[in-house]
C-alpha cells in the first residue's frame, strides 16, 4: 500500500499541504463560525490555524524544491505534526469544561488523520533512507 509513496516521496509534502490547508480553514472559519457547537474558544482556534499554515509553506516548499535528503524532510514534518497533535489535545484538554461532544469529535479525528500521516511519513522516511 505504502510503495507508491516510496516510489514517490514528495507526494507526501503535496498530501500533507493540501490537508494543513483544509485543517487551517476548518479550524479559522468553519469551527469558528460555528463556536457554540463546538465549545473551543476562538482565539485557541485561530491559534491552531495558524500553524497548519505554516506546515502547508513547509510542505509545498519541499514539495517544489527539495530533491535531495528527503527523508529526512520528511521526518522534519512527521515530528512537527506529532508535536501539533500533542498541543492540539493538551488545549483540548485546557479547555475541557468548554468543549462540546462535536469539539472533541473534531479534535479528535483530526488527530487521528495527522499522527497517521505522521507515522506513514515516518515509515516512508526510513524506507528511503536505506
Amino acid at each position: 500500500m505504502l510503495n507508491p509513496l516510496i516510489s514517490h516521496p514528495k507526494k507526501l509534502f503535496l498530501i500533507d499541504g493540501i490537508g494543513a490547508i483544509v485543517s487551517a480553514f476548518l479550524l479559522g472559519v468553519i469551527l469558528v463560525k460555528f463556536e457554540a457547537i463546538f465549545g473551543i474558544p476562538r482565539s485557541t482556534l485561530y491559534f491552531l490555524a495558524v500553524l497548519p499554515c505554516l506546515f502547508s509553506v513547509y510542505d509545498f516548499c519541499c514539495y517544489f524544491i527539495v530533491d535531495k535528503n528527503v527523508d529526512q524532510f520528511l521526518k522534519g514534518i512527521a515530528f512537527t505534526n506529532l508535536l501539533y497533535c500533542v498541543l492540539s489535545i493538551s488545549l483540548a484538554l485546557y479547555h475541557r469544561e468548554f468543549i462540546t461532544v462535536f469539539g472533541w469529535a473534531y479534535i479528535l479525528t483530526e488527530i487521528a488523520i495527522v499522527s497517521s500521516l505522521a507515522f506513514i511519513e515516518h515509515h516512508v522516511a526510513n524506507k528511503l533512507k536505506k
